[in-house]
């Protein structure tokens, strides 16, 4: 197996340019911030940019626990990848990194002031110091359910692969990690209720809302509505119209993963 990294400091655009690196080496695999990535997909590990502290983030980057590095290094076993990009703010950290996971030599190192133009260096440490934003290499959806509660925004990159070829989409995502804040970022229930109201009452075919109850899980959220529809509006299709409007106005104002949005029709009146 051939062993590549990519060095550079927090913030210069390492994972915004991993994936472009990666296909044009020919790299299937990558290890970025405590994830291990094949192509669109999470295998294993735990991110990084979901721990409370920097100290916390760094020690999860170098898989120091246990259980966090043989989770990865037995899919990378298992896998038996043929090359993979490990990505680190040092040559110490790489290195670190290669030796705790016992993946033998590094094959060839690339440094991002090699890859990338110091007017993009410059920008990425600009939304770093000032909008705290870290890219994951890996579509929104993939890791929607481990950020739920975070800022987390996809990101979509356009590149032009020149006349007679296919242009290429790469997805990233966008996220801010609790450590890039002073304090902390919490959503009440009480709000995501109200939200919830006000996104069910632009439904037409709602008389009165009972009920709106909120359980909180590790992964996201399920809201279960109870209510009293008007007799006469096609039952499937109120319901259906709820649970949209209730998802795009939840997830877009808090960035909260909903699970599920049961709708309970507990009466009918006519007016």
């Amino acid at each position: 197996m051939k062993i590549y990294v990519l060095v550079g400091a927090s913030g210069t655009g390492k994972s915004y340019q991993a994936i472009s690196l990666a296909k044009g080496k020919k790299i299937a695999y990558i290890i970025d911030d405590g994830l291990l990535i094949k192509g669109n997909k999470v295998l294993g590990g735990y991110s990084a940019k979901r721990e409370k502290s920097k100290m916390a983030a760094v020690k999860r980057a170098l898989f120091i626990d246990d259980h966090h590095k043989n989770e990865v290094a037995e899919i990378i076993k298992r896998e038996n990848p043929k090359s993979i990009l490990i990505l680190g703010t040092s040559d110490k950290m790489v290195n670190s990194i290669v030796k705790r996971l016992d993946l033998g030599t590094i094959s060839l190192r690339f440094y991002i002031d090699e890859i990338s133009s110091q007017d993009d260096i410059k920008i990425a440490k600009k939304f770093r110091m000032q909008e705290g934003k870290h890219v994951i290499p890996v579509p929104t959806f993939e890791i929607k359910k481990d950020f739920s509660g975070y800022f987390l925004n996809p990101l979509r990159v356009f590149r032009n692969l020149g006349k007679g070829d296919h242009d290429e989409i790469d997805e990233k995502s966008v996220v801010r990690p609790t450590f890039s804040y002073m304090g902390k970022y919490t959503i009440s229930d009480r709000a995501i209720r109200e939200l919830a109201y006000f996104a069910i009452m632009k439904v037409d075919g709602i008389h009165k809302i009972n009920h709106i109850d909120i359980d909180n899980l590790s992964s996201g959220i399920v809201i279960n509505i109870s209510l009293v529809a008007i007799y006469g509006y096609p039952i499937k299709s109120v319901m259906e119209a709820v649970q949209s409007h209730v998802n795009t106005e939840v997830e877009g104002m808090t960035s909260l993963n909903i699970l599920s949005i049961n709708v309970f029709v507990k009466n009918l009146i006519i007016l």
